[in-house]
């Protein structure tokens, strides 16, 4: 890849899961320089060496970005390259992923938000949704505010509140790490992974401390009126497993613009069925129309973090649903 044109390097790296991407990625960051008889073997490998004559390729964190960023956009791009750097890294909290996310919920409550930030960055996103779902508010406030506003930390830092941990949980002997990510995108994909109750309060909360925060965290996150800015194929992807009493309660009181992408996406026939299951459903609690959205919004995100379909972002209006 570091051989090849840029344009065809992105192309190629289109067609990669993202785990896939992120092992590609975290070779090119750990090569950097590689010497001229290693690309030559490797080319001679891949049989597409020309005399031995090719001269070493740029790696790094740079180069590694730069492709990502052209292949998965922005914002996939920094949560792969997230997930890099603490592979590479070698965290030394991996360990707390083997934990039950309540007891270490419970564990962590005496500590302070920047210390429960730091760990949560280093685990698992599912793991971390779990345990930042676990803690009592305001502290699970404070933890996300703090996820979303943190930088790197140093390997010093770290190293302490490892051994804190280990001394604690009873479990020694673990790896070193360099540093630890934060950042709104890592929180983003924590709350993706949180049920709609805890994703509403939490994100009510931030914004009751922080406005622009909370804009921008809502900006990068997929909503149920993102369901319009999908092609009319992933649209489809999304639906075809969707229930159609799902269907008709998420329709309820919707957008216009939402409603007619979801009915031009269904079939001919599923669109008569959910016309019917409207007409005769009635009222209905918000709290079951919101799940209902969630519902969706959960298969959107799933589809779209496994490469298989595509929210565009290019459009910033907002649907009022």
């Amino acid at each position: 890849m570091m051989n090849l044109d840029r344009a065809r390097a992105v192309e190629v790296m289109k067609h990669l899961t993202e785990t896939e991407a992120e092992e590609l990625a975290a070779e090119i960051i750990r090569m950097r320089r590689p010497d001229t008889s290693t690309t030559a073997r490797a080319l001679r490998e891949f049989h597409r060496i020309a005399a031995g004559q090719l001269p070493p390729a740029r790696g790094g964190r740079d180069v590694a970005a730069s492709l990502l960023e052209a292949s998965f956009g922005a914002e996939r791009a920094a949560g792969v390259l997230t997930r890099v750097s603490s592979h590479m890294a070698g965290t030394s909290l991996e360990f707390l992923n083997a934990a039950d996310p309540d007891q270490l919920a419970t564990l962590l409550e005496a500590e302070l938000p920047q210390t429960i930030a730091l760990i949560l960055a280093h685990l698992r996103t599912s793991n971390a949704a779990q345990v930042l779902a676990a803690l009592p508010d305001p502290l699970r406030t404070d933890v996300a505010q703090s996820i979303a506003t943190m930088g790197s930390a140093t390997q010093e830092a770290i190293a302490v509140v490892a051994e804190t941990m280990r001394t604690r949980t009873g479990v020694f002997a673990m790896r070193e790490s360099t540093e630890a990510v934060g950042g709104v995108q890592p929180l983003v994909e924590i709350i993706n992974r949180s049920d709609a109750a805890i994703e509403k309060a939490l994100l009510s909360s931030i914004e009751d401390r922080d406005t622009g925060l909370a804009e921008e965290i809502r900006s990068r996150m997929v909503t149920f009126a993102d369901i319009v800015k999908l092609e009319d194929r992933d649209a489809q992807r999304v639906l075809r497993g969707v229930d159609i009493r799902t269907l008709a309660l998420a329709l309820k009181g919707v957008n216009q613009a939402i409603a007619d992408v979801i009915r031009k996406n269904v079939s001919e026939r599923n669109r008569e069925v959910l016309d019917d299951e409207i007409r005769i459903m009635g009222p209905v609690r918000m709290s079951q129309v919101e799940e209902a959205r969630a519902e969706i919004v959960r298969t959107i995100r799933s589809l779209a973090a496994g490469g298989e379909i595509t929210v565009h972002r290019t459009d910033e209006d907002e649907y009022v649903y």
